[in-house]
């Protein structure tokens, strides 16, 4: 993935850092609800994986983890590159293969139990999860931290509706290289249908935000 024009748009409006062919700009479902993500944005700063504080700086590392600050960038269709190859067992003990899910929208979350953004935004994936299970949108948590109690603990206490691997060799975190920092946690990323990377969020992602991103996946070729 390449591009002399890429760029990562913050929600705050401040320059992100930038991946490579990730799409200048705001996404095209998103444009006319980024200034009610504006409004929660100071919140979703305070809200870095910090214990005990906030930290707005991406790379910043606190307890062990980067705390993110919601910036999220996209990559157009033509700048997306292979498919992400994904396999690994759940918590529950199912195995898994994101491959099934090719000709659907994915989203894959990482996080873990202790961490205060993920504990924040799990609700929020929750009813994304079942407001877009209708349109074949499958939600992913990959944890590499957890064992199984804690992280069945964190799934019953915010009764998520969908898996996470038990990613216990960091073969998530293998697959995006280059695209989610090892410890940065949470981060979401959204796939095409054909399984290619189109959107990636680190820190903690504004609901309003990542329904906007999955959106224009959806609405490719439709």
């Amino acid at each position: 993935m390449s591009g002399d024009g890429a760029r990562a748009t913050r929600t705050q409006g401040a320059q992100a850092g930038r991946p490579p062919g990730a799409q200048a700009g705001r996404p095209r479902g998103a444009r006319a609800r980024v200034l009610l993500a504006a409004v929660v944005a100071a919140v979703l700063l305070a809200a870095g994986c910090a214990p005990g504080g906030a930290s707005g700086d991406p790379g910043s590392v606190n307890g062990g983890y980067v705390a993110g600050d919601g910036s999220f960038a996209t990559w157009p269709e033509a700048d997306r590159g292979d498919p992400v190859e994904l396999t690994g067992t759940s918590y529950e003990g199912d195995q898994i293969d994101v491959a099934d899910w090719r000709g659907d929208v994915t989203v894959l979350n990482f996080w873990y139990a202790a961490c205060p953004p993920c504990r924040a935004e799990a609700p929020d994936l929750a009813a994304v999860q079942h407001n877009y299970a209708a349109q074949g949108v499958h939600l992913l948590g990959i944890n590499p931290r957890d064992d199984v109690g804690t992280a069945q603990a964190f799934e019953r206490t915010f009764d998520m509706p969908y898996p996470s691997l038990h990613d216990s060799g960091a073969r998530g975190v293998a697959a995006l290289e280059g695209l989610v920092p090892l410890q940065a946690m949470p981060s979401t990323v959204v796939l095409d249908r054909d399984g290619r990377v189109a959107a990636r969020v680190l820190g903690q992602a504004d609901p309003t935000i990542l329904r906007g991103l999955i959106d224009d996946v959806l609405a490719e070729g439709a």
